[in-house]
């Protein structure tokens, strides 16, 4: 079974970087083919996804957030973090971290998550 837990900061002043981790259990973060993605919820909207490193180390992030995001791991503790820098109000809401991977049906090949973390609430404000 696999598990993903986020940590972090439950509150971060605007203009700040906020720095979320997501520590993984039952599988390795360089398991191949997988992607490993953070997903935001702000409140009454629906899901936003950030970005994802990959099991090889790539990253790819939303369009619309590239300039303010990274996501880093560290495979000794079989973890990835995400950096968000000058986070605004706009920015709270509940974070998860995720695995992800494609599937290929005869219909055509998609994304898709299996597993996500519980989630975090993150609150931006002064």
């Amino acid at each position: 079974q696999v598990q993903l837990q986020e940590s972090g900061p439950g509150l971060v002043k605007p203009s700040q970087t906020l720095s979320l981790s997501c520590t993984v259990s039952g599988d390795s973060i360089t398991s191949d083919y997988y992607y490993w993605s953070w997903i935001r919820q702000p409140p009454g909207k629906g899901l936003e996804w950030l970005g994802h490193i990959a099991w090889s180390g790539t990253t790819y992030y939303s369009p619309s957030l590239k300039s303010r995001t990274s996501i880093s791991r560290d495979t000794s503790q079989n973890q990835f973090t995400l950096h968000l820098s000058s986070v605004t109000p706009e920015g709270t809401g509940v974070y998860y971290c995720a695995r992800d991977q494609y599937y290929c049906p005869s219909s055509g090949c998609y994304r898709g998550v299996d597993y996500w973390g519980q989630g975090t609430q993150v609150t931006v404000s002064s």
